[in-house]
């Protein structure tokens, strides 16, 4: 019980970072409003195509080559990483 209520915690957490961190590249490409929610639905719906990471950091990256946003991979998983920190904090306040 215990192992299904922590999978469903970082499942939670996860989405969460996706969310955040969308909202931080929106940001980074001058959206905002209902263009930056949008986009960060959209970066949590990216990771769905395939598991860990990866497919949500490409989809990322992406978009910021194609605004010519100057961001290395590097910088976008440190923020994924001090999201998920920012995510779990999050989820455990509720």
């Amino acid at each position: 019980k215990k192992h299904a209520h922590d999978e469903e915690l970082q499942f939670k957490a996860t989405a969460r970072r996706n969310k955040l961190l969308g909202a931080w590249a929106a940001e980074k490409m001058g959206m905002s409003g209902d263009e930056a929610s949008q986009y960060a639905k959209d970066v949590v719906a990216a990771d769905f195509e395939e598991a860990g990471d990866d497919d949500v950091v490409r989809k990322v990256m992406a978009d910021f080559k194609a605004k010519n946003i100057d961001q290395s991979e590097h910088q976008v998983r440190r923020t994924m990483d001090e999201l998920m920190a920012e995510a779990f904090a999050q989820i455990k306040a509720q």
